[in-house]
């Protein structure tokens, strides 16, 4: 449940006014990741790299390419190809781990 020897940037990673905020988060072997936490709302992230987006806590809804709508749970993940997007909704605070590439 969490991440060691890290390098954590200090400015938060705003978006959408608000409804999803994170930090970008550096391993010793140079990954980069994101930890947050996206608050109820609907919300459409396009990509331009590959992500791997991890439910830490809460409950995702997540529509990936315009495919039917799947719930996601703390400890359940999704993937998206670079250059594809995804819808997630959430009804309660949903805790995050974005993996890149």
């Amino acid at each position: 449940m969490q991440f060691d020897q890290v390098s954590v940037g200090k400015k938060a990673n705003v978006y959408f006014d608000g409804k999803c905020v994170s930090h970008t988060v550096t391993l010793a072997d140079g990954t980069r990741k994101s930890v947050g936490v996206i608050l109820p709302s609907t919300l459409r992230f396009d990509l331009s790299t590959k992500e791997i987006m991890e439910v830490v806590e809460g409950r995702a809804y997540v529509s990936i390419n315009g495919s039917p709508e799947l719930t996601f749970l703390a400890g359940q993940r999704w993937e998206v190809e670079a250059g594809g997007y995804f819808v997630i909704r959430t009804d309660e605070p949903c805790h995050y781990v974005c993996h890149f590439g």
